[in-house]
């Protein structure tokens, strides 16, 4: 029988294209998102169906990676096909291509239930466990991007706040207390159609052959993301915003097609009236769009066409 356990959403809240470029990022994970292992029951539904042919598909890709060689870990692919042949699906309300990590959670999934001897969180403080770890699932993730960090199902995997230092560094961290009674807050917004990673992150770094721009993400970006950070984990709400700002402003002036067309008169508003500014969620063109307010009141009345989910008071 199968483990039935959750496998939560991410959120990368700092570092999105920064971090390609050595900039600080953190992740964390968002429960209100989520997807399990499962099987049908009486009535097998057609999202069921396509669910149980697109991880039978993937777990061939594994195997072929396996059988060549070029995979870092062993699998229990016997149990993990017995499963298919049950029906097993991935019963998600994880959004696909909102940038919150759906095809993390499913890697999360298949590695927590079917590798085998997996590096679990009591281990990752030990020797280099946390890098092979992200790198045995960047390898699996790699099936749905081209090319994966590993960092999406690392955070679904381990359900903890990932801060990334640099390049290849990183280390598990301490969310600071919310401020329930605090007025600011961090939000989601729906921009109603997915994005696409690999455009996306394709057009990144072609434009980084660009001195200019190169310059502008190693510096000014880095600035602003790697304070944001700093300010973030310390609890330091205004300084935090401040820096929130500047990421906010770069990414109108410089990453375009990343702000979806119909969402760049609300970026602007905000900028204008510092009511609450808005950045990206992962790599851009839909998805979602990430929100910082001092006063969430007064940015739901300002984008009241909109739903706002709060995710994190500040």
């Amino acid at each position: 029988m199968i483990d039935e356990s959750l496998f939560y959403a991410k959120i990368l809240l700092f570092g999105e294209y920064g971090i390609i470029e050595d900039s600080m990022g953190l992740s964390i994970p968002y429960a209100s998102y989520q997807g399990k292992f499962t099987y049908p029951v009486k009535t097998v539904e057609d999202n069921q169906i396509q669910s149980n042919k697109h991880i039978t598909k993937y777990v061939q890709f594994l195997k072929q990676k396996c059988f060549k060689g070029e995979f870092p870990c062993k699998f229990d692919f016997v149990n993990l096909e017995s499963d298919l042949s049950k029906g097993m699906y991935f019963e998600s309300n994880i959004p696909q291509g909102f940038g919150v990590g759906s095809s993390g959670a499913l890697v999360a999934g298949l590695y927590a239930q079917y590798a085998l001897n997996p590096i679990t969180s009591d281990d990752i403080m030990f020797d280099d466990n946390l890098s092979e770890l992200k790198l045995i699932l960047s390898e699996m993730e790699s099936y749905f991007h081209g090319k994966s960090s590993g960092l999406d199902p690392l955070i679904c995997y381990l359900n903890l706040p990932i801060l990334i230092k640099g390049k290849g560094d990183l280390d598990t961290v301490g969310m600071p207390i919310q401020n329930i009674e605090g007025k600011g807050g961090i939000f989601l917004i729906n921009s109603g159609t997915p994005g696409k990673t690999k455009g996306m992150v394709e057009i990144f770094l072609e434009r980084l052959k660009e001195e200019g721009f190169r310059k502008m993400v190693r510096t000014e970006l880095k600035k602003y993301n790697d304070n944001a950070v700093k300010h973030f984990l310390k609890g330091e709400t205004k300084p935090l915003i401040e820096n929130v700002k500047g990421i906010s402003q770069l990414f109108l002036s410089n990453f375009q097609p990343m702000i979806p067309k119909k969402f760049e008169e609300i970026w602007k508003k905000g900028l204008e009236t510092n009511a609450y500014y808005l950045k990206l969620c992962g790599s851009g063109g839909g998805g979602f769009l990430l929100g910082f307010a001092e006063d969430i009141d007064k940015a739901k009345a300002m984008l009241s066409d909109y739903e706002l989910q709060v995710i994190y008071k500040i």
